[in-house]
């Protein structure tokens, strides 16, 4: 695996790193994972209680999610870090709602916080990585409307849904 060459790449690395590293966490020792999120952690169950089976299947999700984050890193993938911050303010939004409707405990709105600081420090990466881009020479800023098409000017631009299979280095 290589290092990260942008900064938006070294937001979604770590973010990838430490969901392959809690989704793990999630599946070999669910206990911990609940008690980090504030959940209680009965000595046992009642019959129909599936705390443990949606565990499974979010801490799965978390470990596939974060290999998923670092193929992005590792083909420098930027329409894929472009949609994460989108995706990660809904995700901000939702949880903080969960916790101010009392569905998740108090404790839970770490996780929101956490969603929306990667969101605002992958957009400050990005942003970072294309002011760096055009003071090196390189070509200007990409508007917030080629962002979304992914089209970046010029006679060789590639669709954003090109993904990971185009060539490295290119902004998708």
């Amino acid at each position: 695996m290589r290092l990260p060459r942008s900064g938006a790449g070294w937001t979604i690395a770590v973010f990838g790193v430490l969901a392959v590293l809690l989704g793990a966490l999630g599946l070999v020792w669910p206990e911990a994972q609940l008690r980090m999120l504030g959940f209680e952690v009965p000595e046992t169950r009642a019959p129909g209680d599936y705390t443990g089976t949606f565990l499974t299947a979010s801490s799965m999700a978390s470990f596939n999610m974060g290999v998923y984050y670092l193929l992005a890193v590792a083909t420098e993938w930027r329409a894929f870090y472009r949609f994460t911050v989108v995706f990660r303010l809904v995700t901000f939004t939702v949880f903080t709602l969960t916790v101010l409707a009392d569905v998740a405990p108090d404790r839970f709105i770490g996780v929101a916080l956490w969603e929306g600081a990667g969101a605002v420090a992958t957009a400050l990466g990005l942003r970072w990585d294309a002011r760096r881009s055009a003071a090196e020479g390189g070509s200007a800023p990409i508007s917030t409307l080629s962002q979304v098409s992914g089209v970046s000017g010029g006679a060789t631009s590639r669709s954003a849904a090109a993904g990971p299979a185009a060539a490295a280095g290119t902004d998708r």
